[in-house]
Protein backbone atom coordinates (compact mmCIF):
# COMPACT_ATOMS: atom_id res chain seq x y z
CA UNK A 1 0.00 0.00 0.00
CA UNK A 2 2.87 2.53 0.85
CA UNK A 3 5.00 1.58 -2.18
CA UNK A 4 1.22 2.41 -4.28
CA UNK A 5 1.22 5.58 -2.82
CA UNK A 6 5.11 6.29 -3.21
CA UNK A 7 5.03 5.60 -6.93
CA UNK A 8 1.86 7.57 -7.35
CA UNK A 9 3.91 10.47 -5.83
CA UNK A 10 7.08 9.65 -7.68
CA UNK A 11 4.76 10.03 -11.02
CA UNK A 12 3.21 13.07 -10.42
CA UNK A 13 6.68 14.90 -9.90
CA UNK A 14 7.98 13.35 -12.84
CA UNK A 15 5.31 14.85 -14.63
CA UNK A 16 5.74 18.27 -12.76
CA UNK A 17 9.64 18.20 -14.07
CA UNK A 18 8.83 17.80 -17.37
CA UNK A 19 6.38 20.80 -17.42
CA UNK A 20 8.50 22.92 -15.95
CA UNK A 21 12.14 22.44 -18.15
CA UNK A 22 9.49 22.62 -21.41
CA UNK A 23 9.00 25.96 -19.89
CA UNK A 24 12.37 27.21 -19.87
CA UNK A 25 12.47 26.03 -23.21
CA UNK A 26 10.23 28.82 -24.40
CA UNK A 27 11.13 32.43 -24.57
CA UNK A 28 8.39 35.25 -23.33
CA UNK A 29 6.63 35.02 -26.69
CA UNK A 30 5.64 31.39 -26.33
CA UNK A 31 8.98 30.22 -28.94
CA UNK A 32 10.25 26.79 -28.37
CA UNK A 33 13.91 27.41 -28.16
CA UNK A 34 16.63 24.46 -29.75
CA UNK A 35 16.63 21.58 -27.27
CA UNK A 36 20.09 21.73 -25.31
CA UNK A 37 20.11 25.50 -25.40
CA UNK A 38 20.32 25.72 -22.19
CA UNK A 39 19.81 29.17 -22.18
CA UNK A 40 16.75 31.87 -23.30
CA UNK A 41 16.82 33.70 -26.29
CA UNK A 42 16.70 37.99 -25.02
CA UNK A 43 14.04 39.94 -25.74
CA UNK A 44 15.46 43.17 -27.83
CA UNK A 45 14.11 46.61 -29.63
CA UNK A 46 16.12 48.36 -32.30
CA UNK A 47 16.28 51.17 -34.46
CA UNK A 48 16.39 50.54 -38.12
CA UNK A 49 19.61 53.43 -39.51
CA UNK A 50 18.62 55.97 -41.64
CA UNK A 51 20.54 59.02 -42.89
CA UNK A 52 18.83 62.49 -43.33
CA UNK A 53 20.07 65.99 -42.96
CA UNK A 54 20.60 67.14 -39.41
CA UNK A 55 20.54 70.63 -37.80
CA UNK A 56 24.01 70.37 -35.50
CA UNK A 57 24.02 72.68 -32.45
CA UNK A 58 26.04 73.62 -29.83
CA UNK A 59 24.84 75.06 -26.00
CA UNK A 60 26.76 77.77 -24.59
CA UNK A 61 26.94 79.79 -21.63
CA UNK A 62 24.40 83.13 -21.37
CA UNK A 63 23.67 86.28 -19.20
CA UNK A 64 20.53 87.97 -19.54
CA UNK A 65 20.89 91.57 -19.58
CA UNK A 66 18.18 94.08 -19.70
CA UNK A 67 17.37 96.17 -23.20
CA UNK A 68 17.44 99.35 -21.42
CA UNK A 69 18.80 100.30 -18.33
CA UNK A 70 18.90 104.30 -17.21
CA UNK A 71 20.45 104.86 -13.61
CA UNK A 72 18.50 107.61 -11.89
CA UNK A 73 21.15 110.60 -11.22
CA UNK A 74 20.21 113.70 -9.86
CA UNK A 75 20.69 116.76 -12.07
CA UNK A 76 21.00 119.50 -9.09
CA UNK A 77 22.01 119.44 -5.48
CA UNK A 78 19.78 119.35 -2.17
CA UNK A 79 17.72 117.04 0.05
CA UNK A 80 15.25 114.30 -1.06
CA UNK A 81 11.94 115.75 0.45
CA UNK A 82 9.91 113.02 -1.11
CA UNK A 83 10.39 109.45 -2.68
CA UNK A 84 7.27 109.12 -4.94
CA UNK A 85 7.41 105.18 -6.32
CA UNK A 86 7.20 102.00 -4.70
CA UNK A 87 10.23 99.69 -5.09
CA UNK A 88 9.96 96.76 -7.87
CA UNK A 89 7.26 98.49 -9.68
CA UNK A 90 6.87 99.48 -13.13
CA UNK A 91 7.36 103.03 -14.28
CA UNK A 92 6.21 104.85 -17.19
CA UNK A 93 8.92 107.70 -18.73
CA UNK A 94 7.76 110.76 -16.96
CA UNK A 95 6.58 109.51 -13.84
CA UNK A 96 7.61 111.16 -10.70
CA UNK A 97 10.02 109.62 -8.92
CA UNK A 98 11.71 111.90 -6.38
CA UNK A 99 11.42 115.02 -5.15
CA UNK A 100 14.40 117.44 -4.20
CA UNK A 101 13.86 120.61 -2.07
CA UNK A 102 12.98 123.11 -4.38
CA UNK A 103 13.59 126.58 -1.95
CA UNK A 104 16.54 127.55 -2.76
CA UNK A 105 16.11 126.81 -6.68
CA UNK A 106 12.63 129.00 -6.58
CA UNK A 107 14.15 131.83 -4.48
CA UNK A 108 17.31 131.58 -7.39
CA UNK A 109 14.18 131.74 -9.75
CA UNK A 110 12.79 134.84 -8.06
CA UNK A 111 16.11 136.62 -8.72
CA UNK A 112 16.90 136.04 -11.99
CA UNK A 113 13.29 137.17 -12.84
CA UNK A 114 13.59 140.62 -10.93
CA UNK A 115 16.87 141.57 -12.44
CA UNK A 116 15.60 140.51 -15.98
CA UNK A 117 12.67 142.91 -15.61
CA UNK A 118 15.12 145.70 -13.52
CA UNK A 119 17.25 145.43 -17.42
CA UNK A 120 13.75 145.35 -19.55
CA UNK A 121 12.32 148.56 -17.30
CA UNK A 122 15.70 150.74 -18.63
CA UNK A 123 15.21 149.90 -21.96
CA UNK A 124 12.62 152.14 -23.15
CA UNK A 125 14.24 155.18 -22.21
CA UNK A 126 17.75 154.71 -23.22
CA UNK A 127 16.14 153.30 -27.23
CA UNK A 128 14.68 156.76 -27.11
CA UNK A 129 17.63 158.98 -25.95
CA UNK A 130 19.76 156.83 -29.04
CA UNK A 131 17.11 157.71 -31.10
CA UNK A 132 17.03 161.53 -30.10
CA UNK A 133 20.96 161.39 -30.28
CA UNK A 134 20.84 160.05 -33.74
CA UNK A 135 19.12 162.90 -35.12
CA UNK A 136 20.99 165.72 -33.20
CA UNK A 137 24.56 163.79 -34.70
CA UNK A 138 23.35 164.65 -38.06
CA UNK A 139 23.56 168.35 -37.32
CA UNK A 140 26.96 168.21 -35.05
CA UNK A 141 24.89 169.35 -32.05
CA UNK A 142 26.13 166.52 -30.21
CA UNK A 143 29.73 164.78 -29.57
CA UNK A 144 30.55 161.56 -32.02
CA UNK A 145 32.23 160.54 -28.56
CA UNK A 146 28.71 161.16 -26.69
CA UNK A 147 26.57 159.25 -29.75
CA UNK A 148 29.04 156.41 -29.72
CA UNK A 149 28.86 155.81 -25.65
CA UNK A 150 24.89 155.72 -25.97
CA UNK A 151 24.68 153.11 -28.86
CA UNK A 152 27.17 151.15 -26.95
CA UNK A 153 24.68 151.24 -23.47
CA UNK A 154 22.09 150.26 -25.48
CA UNK A 155 23.67 147.48 -26.85
CA UNK A 156 25.05 146.32 -23.79
CA UNK A 157 21.77 146.85 -21.98
CA UNK A 158 20.28 144.36 -24.78
CA UNK A 159 22.87 141.81 -23.91
CA UNK A 160 22.34 142.00 -20.60
CA UNK A 161 18.40 141.54 -21.13
CA UNK A 162 19.44 138.11 -23.36
CA UNK A 163 21.88 136.48 -20.61
CA UNK A 164 19.19 137.57 -18.10
CA UNK A 165 16.67 135.51 -19.79
CA UNK A 166 19.05 132.90 -20.54
CA UNK A 167 19.47 133.32 -16.75
CA UNK A 168 15.62 132.65 -15.77
CA UNK A 169 15.67 129.29 -18.23
CA UNK A 170 18.62 127.84 -16.64
CA UNK A 171 16.85 128.20 -12.83
CA UNK A 172 13.46 127.15 -14.50
CA UNK A 173 15.28 123.95 -15.42
CA UNK A 174 17.21 124.12 -12.25
CA UNK A 175 14.11 123.81 -10.57
CA UNK A 176 12.45 121.39 -12.62
CA UNK A 177 15.14 118.96 -12.10
CA UNK A 178 14.23 118.95 -8.54
CA UNK A 179 11.02 116.91 -9.91
CA UNK A 180 13.17 113.83 -10.94
CA UNK A 181 11.20 111.96 -13.40
CA UNK A 182 11.73 108.75 -15.10
CA UNK A 183 13.82 108.75 -18.48
CA UNK A 184 12.34 105.49 -19.94
CA UNK A 185 10.14 103.07 -18.89
CA UNK A 186 10.22 99.96 -17.22
CA UNK A 187 11.09 98.51 -13.73
CA UNK A 188 12.79 100.39 -11.21
CA UNK A 189 14.13 98.79 -8.38
CA UNK A 190 15.44 99.69 -4.92
CA UNK A 191 16.07 103.25 -3.99
CA UNK A 192 19.73 103.61 -2.72
CA UNK A 193 18.63 107.34 -1.10
CA UNK A 194 16.15 107.73 1.59
CA UNK A 195 13.85 110.95 2.38
CA UNK A 196 16.27 113.46 3.97
CA UNK A 197 19.54 112.75 2.11
CA UNK A 198 21.59 114.88 0.43
CA UNK A 199 22.35 114.22 -3.80
CA UNK A 200 25.08 116.15 -5.63
CA UNK A 201 24.19 116.75 -8.91
CA UNK A 202 25.61 114.13 -11.24
CA UNK A 203 27.22 111.89 -8.56
CA UNK A 204 28.67 108.83 -9.45
CA UNK A 205 25.93 106.81 -7.36
CA UNK A 206 22.30 106.64 -8.91
CA UNK A 207 19.55 107.41 -6.70
CA UNK A 208 17.91 104.25 -8.13
CA UNK A 209 17.98 102.13 -11.53
CA UNK A 210 15.17 101.17 -13.98
CA UNK A 211 15.63 98.45 -16.70
CA UNK A 212 13.49 97.53 -19.35
CA UNK A 213 13.82 93.67 -20.66
CA UNK A 214 10.86 93.33 -22.70
CA UNK A 215 12.73 92.34 -25.01
CA UNK A 216 15.96 91.57 -23.37
CA UNK A 217 19.72 90.55 -24.91
CA UNK A 218 21.52 87.78 -23.93
CA UNK A 219 25.03 87.84 -24.29
CA UNK A 220 27.10 84.84 -25.21
CA UNK A 221 30.49 84.34 -24.91
CA UNK A 222 32.10 81.77 -27.57
CA UNK A 223 36.11 80.94 -28.13
CA UNK A 224 37.53 81.85 -31.71
CA UNK A 225 38.80 78.35 -31.60
CA UNK A 226 35.46 76.76 -31.74
CA UNK A 227 34.26 79.68 -34.30
CA UNK A 228 37.40 78.65 -36.48
CA UNK A 229 36.93 75.11 -36.27
CA UNK A 230 33.33 75.51 -37.66
CA UNK A 231 34.46 78.04 -40.50
CA UNK A 232 37.05 75.26 -41.55
CA UNK A 233 34.17 72.80 -41.42
CA UNK A 234 31.85 74.79 -43.34
CA UNK A 235 34.29 75.69 -46.08
CA UNK A 236 35.02 72.55 -46.80
CA UNK A 237 31.30 71.54 -47.02
CA UNK A 238 31.12 69.06 -44.19
CA UNK A 239 28.76 71.46 -42.98
CA UNK A 240 25.90 73.77 -44.76
CA UNK A 241 25.18 77.20 -43.63
CA UNK A 242 22.26 78.30 -43.83
CA UNK A 243 22.15 82.44 -42.25
CA UNK A 244 18.26 82.39 -41.44
CA UNK A 245 18.74 79.23 -39.32
CA UNK A 246 22.08 80.25 -37.73
CA UNK A 247 20.49 83.58 -36.78
CA UNK A 248 17.59 81.67 -34.76
CA UNK A 249 19.04 80.78 -31.06
CA UNK A 250 16.93 78.93 -28.24
CA UNK A 251 16.90 79.25 -24.84
CA UNK A 252 17.50 76.25 -21.74
CA UNK A 253 16.65 77.98 -18.50
CA UNK A 254 18.18 76.85 -15.14
CA UNK A 255 15.39 74.26 -14.03
CA UNK A 256 16.24 72.44 -17.41
CA UNK A 257 13.22 74.14 -19.17
CA UNK A 258 12.96 75.06 -22.66
CA UNK A 259 12.22 78.99 -23.15
CA UNK A 260 8.94 78.84 -25.18
CA UNK A 261 9.90 82.07 -27.39
CA UNK A 262 12.88 81.80 -30.13
CA UNK A 263 15.58 84.79 -30.23
CA UNK A 264 17.44 85.98 -32.83
CA UNK A 265 20.96 86.85 -32.79
CA UNK A 266 22.06 90.24 -33.54
CA UNK A 267 25.35 90.77 -33.71
CA UNK A 268 29.09 89.56 -33.22
CA UNK A 269 31.41 91.41 -31.30
CA UNK A 270 34.74 92.60 -33.27
CA UNK A 271 37.11 92.46 -30.87
CA UNK A 272 38.35 89.43 -28.66
CA UNK A 273 38.38 89.28 -24.64
CA UNK A 274 42.64 88.41 -24.58
CA UNK A 275 41.80 86.32 -21.10
CA UNK A 276 39.25 84.41 -22.47
CA UNK A 277 39.92 83.97 -26.34
CA UNK A 278 36.43 84.63 -27.02
CA UNK A 279 34.18 86.96 -28.71
CA UNK A 280 30.91 87.71 -27.20
CA UNK A 281 27.39 87.14 -29.72
CA UNK A 282 24.53 89.05 -28.62
CA UNK A 283 21.04 87.62 -29.12
CA UNK A 284 17.48 89.37 -28.15
CA UNK A 285 14.61 87.59 -27.13
CA UNK A 286 10.82 88.73 -26.45
CA UNK A 287 10.15 88.53 -22.82
CA UNK A 288 6.53 88.79 -22.81
CA UNK A 289 5.95 87.58 -19.22
CA UNK A 290 9.08 89.16 -17.97
CA UNK A 291 10.69 85.26 -16.96
CA UNK A 292 14.25 86.34 -18.18
CA UNK A 293 15.69 88.72 -15.69
CA UNK A 294 18.53 90.87 -16.07
CA UNK A 295 22.01 88.73 -14.61
CA UNK A 296 20.29 85.52 -14.75
CA UNK A 297 22.43 82.59 -16.65
CA UNK A 298 20.85 80.67 -19.01
CA UNK A 299 22.37 77.89 -22.04
CA UNK A 300 22.29 78.97 -25.55
CA UNK A 301 21.28 76.56 -28.10
CA UNK A 302 22.67 77.79 -31.21
CA UNK A 303 22.51 76.69 -34.85
CA UNK A 304 25.71 75.93 -36.58
CA UNK A 305 24.69 74.64 -39.34
CA UNK A 306 23.46 71.43 -41.29
CA UNK A 307 24.99 68.12 -41.68
CA UNK A 308 23.90 66.16 -44.72
CA UNK A 309 23.21 62.70 -44.92
CA UNK A 310 24.06 62.03 -41.36
CA UNK A 311 23.35 58.94 -39.17
CA UNK A 312 22.41 58.98 -35.44
CA UNK A 313 21.69 56.97 -32.70
CA UNK A 314 20.28 56.76 -29.20
CA UNK A 315 23.07 57.15 -26.57
CA UNK A 316 21.48 54.38 -24.68
CA UNK A 317 22.17 51.55 -27.34
CA UNK A 318 26.09 52.61 -27.43
CA UNK A 319 28.82 50.35 -25.14
CA UNK A 320 32.13 51.12 -24.64
CA UNK A 321 34.55 48.55 -24.28
CA UNK A 322 37.22 48.17 -21.80
CA UNK A 323 39.74 50.29 -23.92
CA UNK A 324 36.82 52.81 -23.64
CA UNK A 325 35.71 52.30 -27.63
CA UNK A 326 31.93 52.89 -28.44
CA UNK A 327 30.54 50.23 -29.98
CA UNK A 328 26.88 48.73 -30.61
CA UNK A 329 25.07 45.62 -31.74
CA UNK A 330 23.18 45.09 -34.66
CA UNK A 331 20.91 42.38 -35.42
CA UNK A 332 22.76 40.45 -38.16
CA UNK A 333 21.04 38.60 -40.84
CA UNK A 334 20.94 35.26 -39.19
CA UNK A 335 19.39 36.95 -36.29
CA UNK A 336 22.29 36.97 -34.32
CA UNK A 337 24.31 39.73 -32.72
CA UNK A 338 26.83 41.64 -34.24
CA UNK A 339 29.29 44.25 -33.22
CA UNK A 340 30.15 47.25 -34.40
CA UNK A 341 32.84 49.87 -33.77
CA UNK A 342 31.92 53.52 -34.01
CA UNK A 343 33.62 56.54 -34.75
CA UNK A 344 31.88 59.00 -32.68
CA UNK A 345 31.75 62.71 -33.72
CA UNK A 346 29.78 64.98 -30.75
CA UNK A 347 26.28 64.23 -29.32
CA UNK A 348 23.48 65.97 -30.11
CA UNK A 349 21.11 66.18 -27.08
CA UNK A 350 20.42 62.43 -25.81
CA UNK A 351 22.12 61.29 -29.28
CA UNK A 352 25.06 60.02 -30.77
CA UNK A 353 26.51 61.28 -34.19
CA UNK A 354 28.52 58.19 -36.14
CA UNK A 355 30.80 58.78 -38.26
CA UNK A 356 31.78 55.53 -39.14
CA UNK A 357 30.93 52.02 -38.01
CA UNK A 358 27.39 51.71 -39.30
CA UNK A 359 25.47 52.07 -42.31
CA UNK A 360 21.89 52.70 -44.13
CA UNK A 361 19.74 49.67 -43.21
CA UNK A 362 21.73 48.15 -40.20
CA UNK A 363 19.36 47.23 -37.33
CA UNK A 364 21.22 49.09 -33.85
CA UNK A 365 20.15 47.39 -30.77
CA UNK A 366 18.53 49.93 -28.41
CA UNK A 367 16.50 47.83 -25.65
CA UNK A 368 17.21 45.07 -24.23
CA UNK A 369 21.19 45.60 -24.65
CA UNK A 370 22.34 44.99 -21.28
CA UNK A 371 21.51 41.01 -22.01
CA UNK A 372 23.09 40.86 -25.17
CA UNK A 373 26.55 39.00 -25.85
CA UNK A 374 28.22 38.58 -29.31
CA UNK A 375 27.03 35.92 -31.29
CA UNK A 376 23.96 35.47 -29.30
CA UNK A 377 21.01 34.91 -31.16
CA UNK A 378 17.81 37.23 -30.41
CA UNK A 379 14.41 38.07 -30.51
CA UNK A 380 14.30 41.06 -32.04
CA UNK A 381 11.42 43.58 -32.71
CA UNK A 382 11.65 47.10 -34.30
CA UNK A 383 11.07 49.86 -32.48
CA UNK A 384 8.01 52.22 -33.73
CA UNK A 385 10.23 55.86 -34.29
CA UNK A 386 11.41 57.59 -37.09
CA UNK A 387 15.25 56.55 -35.81
CA UNK A 388 14.74 59.88 -33.46
CA UNK A 389 13.49 62.53 -36.26
CA UNK A 390 11.35 64.15 -32.85
CA UNK A 391 13.65 66.29 -32.49
CA UNK A 392 16.94 65.29 -33.12
CA UNK A 393 18.64 68.72 -31.57
CA UNK A 394 16.36 67.61 -29.08
CA UNK A 395 14.64 70.93 -28.78
CA UNK A 396 11.26 70.62 -30.43
CA UNK A 397 9.51 70.24 -27.29
CA UNK A 398 9.08 71.97 -24.62
CA UNK A 399 10.61 68.98 -22.14
CA UNK A 400 13.24 69.16 -19.29
CA UNK A 401 16.65 68.67 -20.12
CA UNK A 402 19.10 67.99 -17.64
Amino acid sequence: MVAKHFFKGMSFLVFFLVIFVSGCNRDKGGKQLPAGSGMMVPKVNYLEVKSKPIVLTTELPGRVSAFQTAPIVPQVSGVVKKRVFVEGTDVKKGDLLYIIDTSIYESALESAKATLEMAKAKLPALEKQFERYSELIKTKSISQQTYDDTLSALQQLKANIKLYESQVKSTMINLDHCYVKAPISGRIGKSFVTEGATVAAYQPNPMAEIQFFDPVYVDIPRSTYEITKLKKKIESGTIKYNKNLSNKIKLILDDGSLYPYEGELKFNDVTVDPSTGSVILRASFPNKNQTLLPGMYVRAVINEGVKQNAIVVPQESVQRNTKGEPFVYVVGKDGKAEVRMLVIERAIRNKWIVNSGLNVGDKVIVYGVQYVRPGMPVNAEPINEDNGEAGVDGLNDKKKFS
